[in-house]
């Protein structure tokens, strides 16, 4: 009796603690369907939902709607998502696989520039790709991936090497004794055995790209170009009298996509962190 009591009272303190927490997204959806008077108001929910505000916020940037800017950001995503785990899977299998010179040195420095804060690059970056003429195109984003660079790029391929490296080598002995190159050893053995680690890549990868506010104000300056998070910025900028419903609709909306993928592939994201963090 003692232990389901304390089972029941451990249980109710989970319940009231994910209110807890639950709330400001409670608040957050019950004040996209307000309007501006009723934003003040104690209660959680309106009394007449508001729900043009998604409308109105979906088309509330003049000459463009969030149909063209969640396209640009997609683009986006798809682009850096493919171009990462391109190099930092290779990457992370020369350094957990193959023996090349001065090997520990250049593990040494990748993990150096790990420790690197990335707001100490922000100036020198902008001024090179300045001068390479690459402001406002999306190539500061996606040219840095493809040597495993980038936002988050060290700690891929530092993900993945703890991963190739928990891989029996002797799987490569047999692919070898069968005439199997290093590439294809790479496609054929390890890419497919480090799939948890390559979702989790892939998550990471996704949820910094999309929340990236920072670097897009930096180096987009069409509209035209724009992404979700750049769109919601003139959605606040754009109008004297703040519609603060319809903001709220279009950054609940933009928080959808990440959602989904974290909840549709968090069984992998587990799987990826908790066997990067025992082997190696």
């Amino acid at each position: 009796m003692t232990i389901k009591w304390s089972q029941a009272v451990r249980h109710l303190f989970m319940i009231a603690f994910s209110l807890l927490m639950a709330y400001p997204v409670l608040w957050w959806i019950g004040a996209s369907l307000k309007s501006n008077s009723e934003l003040s108001s104690p209660n959680l929910f309106p009394a007449s939902p508001q729900w043009s505000n998604f409308v109105k916020g979906w088309n509330s940037v003049p000459g463009h709607s969030f149909t063209d800017f969640y396209l640009n950001t997609f683009g986006l995503e798809i682009a850096v998502l493919a171009v990462t785990l391109i190099s930092s899977t290779l990457v992370a299998f020369g350094f957990g696989r193959l023996n090349f010179p001065l090997k520990t040195f250049w593990f040494s420095l990748l993990m150096v520039t790990l420790m690197l804060p990335g707001q100490v690059l922000i100036i020198p970056q902008y001024a090179m790709f300045h001068q390479l003429g690459w402001v406002n195109t999306y190539l500061p984003f996606i040219v840095p991936h493809l040597l495993a660079s980038g936002a988050g790029g060290t700690f891929f391929v530092f993900l993945l090497i703890q991963f190739v490296r928990g891989i029996p080598k002797e799987l490569d002995e047999s692919a070898k004794i069968d005439g199997c190159s290093w590439f294809g050893i790479y496609w054929r053995i390890v890419m497919p055995l480090t799939k948890p680690a390559i979702v989790t890549v892939m998550i990471f990868c996704f949820l910094w790209n999309w929340d990236d506010f920072l670097g897009h104000l930096l180096y987009i300056n069409s509209v035209d170009k724009y992404t979700v998070g750049l769109a919601l910025r003139m959605i606040n900028d754009s109008q004297t009298g703040q519609e603060w419903g319809q903001l709220l609709a279009m950054s609940l909306v933009s928080i959808v996509p990440a959602t989904l993928v974290f909840m549709f592939l968090q069984k992998y994201f587990v799987e990826g962190i908790a066997t990067s963090g025992i082997k190696g």
